[in-house]
C-alpha cells in the first residue's frame, strides 16, 4: 500500500497528458464497471483522452494537479469555472478527481482534495457531479463537506442515459 507521504502533488504540464489519460481510463474501468458497459469501457482510448488532457492543462482558467509516486502518476484533479447554468460568477467546479485503482484507499485522493480546497478563496462555492450509484465517491465528497443540492442531470455515457447528482460546498 502506498503512503501519502510518498506522493508529490504538483501542477500538471502538457507532458503529463498521457499519464493522466492512463490513470483516467484505469479509474473509469475500475469505478464504473457496474454502471457502464464493458464494451464502452474497453473502447476508452489513451490517445484521445491525452489530447483532451493536454487541452485542459493549457486552458488559462483550469487548474490540473497530478499526484505521483516513484512509479509515476497515480492520480489527478481538474478544477475551473463551473459549467452550470444556474451558477454565480466566481463559482468553481471540480471537473475530475481520479486515482489509479491501486491508489484507492491510500489517502492520495484526500490529499488532492485538500490541496484544491486549501487553494481557494474563503466563501467560494464549489460544485461537482457524481454518477448516481457511485456510492464510494458520494461518501468521499461528503467527508470533505460537499452535499447534494437536489440538482440532477441526465448524461449519455457509453450510449446509456445516466443520472448525475450535483454536490455543492461553500
Amino acid at each position: 500500500m502506498m503512503a501519502p507521504e510518498d506522493v508529490t502533488i504538483r501542477p500538471a504540464t502538457t507532458t503529463d497528458a498521457e499519464a493522466i489519460a492512463r490513470v483516467d481510463i484505469a479509474s473509469w474501468r475500475g469505478a464504473y464497471s457496474e454502471i457502464l458497459s464493458s464494451s464502452y469501457l474497453a473502447s476508452l482510448d489513451v490517445t484521445e483522452r491525452a489530447s483532451r488532457w493536454k487541452a485542459a492543462v493549457t486552458a488559462a482558467d483550469t487548474t490540473v494537479l497530478v499526484a505521483e509516486d516513484a512509479s509515476g502518476t497515480v492520480g489527478f484533479t481538474s478544477v475551473g469555472p463551473t459549467r452550470d447554468e444556474d451558477a454565480e460568477p466566481g463559482d468553481l467546479e471540480i471537473y475530475a478527481i481520479y486515482l489509479h485503482p491501486r491508489a484507492w484507499g491510500s489517502g492520495v485522493a484526500r490529499d488532492l482534495m485538500r490541496t484544491v480546497l486549501d487553494g481557494l478563496d474563503p466563501g467560494v462555492v464549489v460544485t461537482l457531479w457524481i454518477l448516481k450509484g457511485n456510492n464510494r465517491a458520494q461518501h468521499f465528497y461528503r467527508r470533505h463537506g460537499f452535499q447534494p443540492d437536489g440538482t440532477e442531470r441526465i448524461d449519455d455515457i457509453g450510449g446509456r442515459p445516466l443520472t448525475q447528482l450535483r454536490f455543492r460546498k461553500r
